[in-house]
């Protein structure tokens, strides 16, 4: 299987593992994986997740899935913006806001990867990665 978009690739991991209801999903591993990963837990949107296999060619990441009360997913909706077709760029003035600050976009900046309001705070643009609600 070859994976073009291997942020796409993840975030479809991730929306099937909620709609399925699972405890946690298993995707291939990488540096910006791994990054996104981590925000997502900062922000509350995950459990938690372990590396697996990092001795091995095709190390693997194991990511817990949040719930609330075991049953409602903590991700509503998780939307990719820039793609790899079409990238998209954003000024500090004009990054989105996602439903007041109870959601969050995922930015791509020159120091690194950050939440919409952190990149504001910072005096930050990139490119909008994608959206969680």
């Amino acid at each position: 299987m070859s994976i073009h978009d291997p942020i796409s690739d993840l975030l479809t991991n991730i929306r099937n593992g909620y709609l399925a209801k699972k405890e946690y999903v298993i995707v291939f591993s990488s540096k910006i994986k791994v990054q996104i990963i981590d925000l997502l837990k900062k922000e509350n949107f995950l459990n938690n997740y372990v590396l697996i296999g990092t001795e091995t060619k095709k190390p693997k990441i194991k990511i817990y899935l949040k719930y609330y009360n075991n049953k409602i997913s903590v991700i509503n909706k998780i939307t990719r913006v820039s793609k790899v077709s079409s990238r998209v760029y954003r000024k500090k003035n004009a990054l989105p806001k996602v439903l007041n600050g109870f959601g969050i976009a995922v930015i791509s900046t020159p120091i690194g990867l950050l939440t919409d309001t952190k990149a504001r705070e910072l005096g930050h643009g990139g490119e909008v990665l994608f959206i969680v609600e």
